[in-house]
């Protein structure tokens, strides 16, 4: 299992680098389920949402899986207004 957390801001402005950081750190982790905590989130936008089912789609073609833990409410509200908590559940 790998475990990586979201930095406190997420905007579209940080998403780019952050998910390179993301892609690292997990590279370089072995297992088959990667432990994201979004729990340190406190500024985003919708990139965040973007940047969580991106990494989702990578690890997907890995065969790996991904978990997000501590979600912040604003962060799960925009998940659901986008119509895509069946995509990155709780």
């Amino acid at each position: 299992m790998s475990d990586a957390r979201l930095p406190a801001r997420l905007t579209t402005a940080e998403a780019a680098s952050v998910l390179q950081e993301l892609r690292s750190a997990l590279a370089a982790e072995p297992g088959d389920a990667v432990t994201l905590d979004a729990g340190g989130l406190r500024s985003f936008d919708s990139a965040a949402v973007a940047l969580l089912l991106e990494l989702q789609r990578e690890l997907r073609r890995t065969g790996r899986t991904l978990r997000v833990t501590q979600w912040p409410p604003r962060l799960r509200d925009l998940v659901t207004a986008y119509g895509v908590q069946e995509l990155l559940p709780a």
